[in-house]
């Protein structure tokens, strides 16, 4: 991932965060551990707190619901999308915007194992997949001001065009990562994501 430039005003890292980070990074692992091994709703914040070795309380000032416990944050996922898109070259077209946005919140995963149980996890979850949908369709709504303004021209007085753009490249996502899953991890999301794209556009 791209690192930025740190200015003159940037602290380093002091003993504290890099401590809260490793506390972090042991409770992610932990609580993915436990939902492979005996699924997502099976398991408890009791539990996880208990084998990762901290509170319940100390828990929940890393990680605000059980469902940031499957990659750290959803939120954050939507986050590094809008900033990325809106990043692009002014030039680039929408669908590369789109592409690039994906790249970097596949990114955000620590390992490719990492990403394929969470992927599995949330495609055999129910309660998982319900909310990833409604948190997808509110990332949609946040994203269609920067899609528009990309695409330049209007695209209706409801934005349809840029719906159904933003709509599309979130609908492949979800079929490359389902894919990927049912095949095991063989070969690489993106290339899947691309073999998606290419079938709707034509």
């Amino acid at each position: 991932m791209k690192q930025e430039a740190k200015s003159a005003t940037d602290a380093p890292a002091t003993l504290w965060d890099r401590t809260r980070q490793l506390a972090s990074q042991e409770i992610l692992k932990t609580a993915l551990r436990l939902f492979t091994e005996q699924g997502y709703d099976e398991t408890t914040i009791a539990q996880i707190a208990r084998e990762a070795g901290v509170s319940q309380r100390t828990l929940f000032r890393y990680f605000g619901a059980k469902e940031d416990l499957l990659g750290g944050g959803q939120d954050r996922f939507g986050q590094v999308l809008m900033d990325t898109i809106g990043e692009q070259p002014a030039d680039a077209g929408v669908w590369e915007a789109l592409r690039a946005g994906v790249a970097a919140v596949l990114a955000l995963h620590d390992s490719r194992e990492q990403a394929l149980e969470r992927f599995r996890l949330l495609h055999n979850t129910a309660s998982l997949r319900a909310g990833w949908l409604e948190k997808r369709l509110r990332f949609q709504e946040d994203l269609l001001p920067l899609i528009e303004t990309r695409m330049g021209a209007a695209t209706g007085k409801e934005g349809v065009k840029a719906r159904a753009v933003i709509a599309t490249a979130f609908a492949c996502l979800d079929a490359a990562s389902m894919a990927w899953v049912a095949n095991d991890g063989e070969g690489e999301i993106m290339d899947l994501y691309d073999e998606c794209m290419a079938a709707v556009r034509g």
